[in-house]
């Protein structure tokens, strides 16, 4: 996951899938509610607008990002859901022709980073291989409602293998947001691809582990669906809690989603 050409490359055909779900949308269905509560097709298409347009700030104006960021700070709870009722407010035509561009300009600023440059981000900074991660599967994961709003189904590809990776590497982020401490003792990590490939993190004689569908992970840590509602297995209490509170993205602690209700 190291080289920021690979998933460069994968970003822009991530952003392209989601693109191609929205492009020849009518106004209503732009308006058609996401599993995201108070959230329409626009809101999610205005959040991946806004987030790429603070990476470009991060990217190439570190103070900038850091007034923006404060700003953030100073209103946790309100400050994602402003920024995308604000984008989604445009007409269609204007959102996706504006996202179109923040991601572009986003792809090249990330493509010209010197190497090893680290920039700022709401949680820790990043390389500009982790910002495209990061990217990455926030697309996958918004293009993901987008996708349950429209009746949509998008096939897995290797691509998840980025989400999967950030999953894996978010996993004490996601105990710090919350005001609780890691565990001490690494995790293994064991997932099925979309084609069948293994892909393993962690020590192999790790006792905590999780094993099952990519598919699934990418779900979870992305919090688009509910523990319950995925065939992951978990070994030891600590493996277990975690997937109730994983998280992949920077930020709040997420509410996740509801379990879907047994027939």
């Amino acid at each position: 996951m190291s080289d920021p050409a690979v998933v460069l490359d994968d970003l822009r055909r991530e952003s392209e899938e989601v693109d191609r779900l929205v492009a020849e949308l009518s106004d209503t269905r732009w308006a058609a509610p996401t599993p995201a509560a108070g959230w329409t097709v626009a809101h999610q298409v205005a959040h991946l607008a806004w987030t790429d347009r603070a990476a470009l700030l991060a990217v190439t104006d570190a103070e900038g990002f850091r007034v923006e960021a404060e700003k953030a700070l100073a209103a946790p709870e309100s400050f994602v859901d402003d920024g995308a009722a604000e984008g989604a407010a445009l007409a269609p035509g204007e959102l996706l022709g504006r996202w179109r561009v923040g991601r572009e300009r986003l792809w090249t600023a990330l493509a010209t980073a010197p190497p090893g440059a680290r920039f700022p981000w709401y949680g820790p900074p990043m390389s500009a291989s982790s910002m495209a991660t990061a990217r990455l599967m926030e697309t996958w994961a918004h293009g993901q409602d987008i996708a349950d709003a429209l009746g949509a189904v998008r096939a897995p590809t290797a691509r998840l293998r980025h989400v999967a990776w950030i999953g894996v590497r978010a996993r004490d982020y996601a105990y710090l947001v919350r005001g609780l401490q890691p565990p001490a003792e690494p995790f293994r990590v064991e997932l099925v691809g979309p084609g069948g490939e293994e892909w393993a993190y962690g020590p192999e004689d790790a006792a905590q582990r999780i094993t099952g569908p990519a598919l699934d992970f990418c779900l979870l840590v992305t919090q688009r669906v509910h523990r319950d509602d995925t065939a992951l297995a978990a070994e030891g209490a600590d493996a277990e809690h975690w997937l109730t509170i994983a998280q992949a993205f920077a930020g709040p602690p997420g509410g996740g989603r509801p379990a879907k209700e047994q027939a």
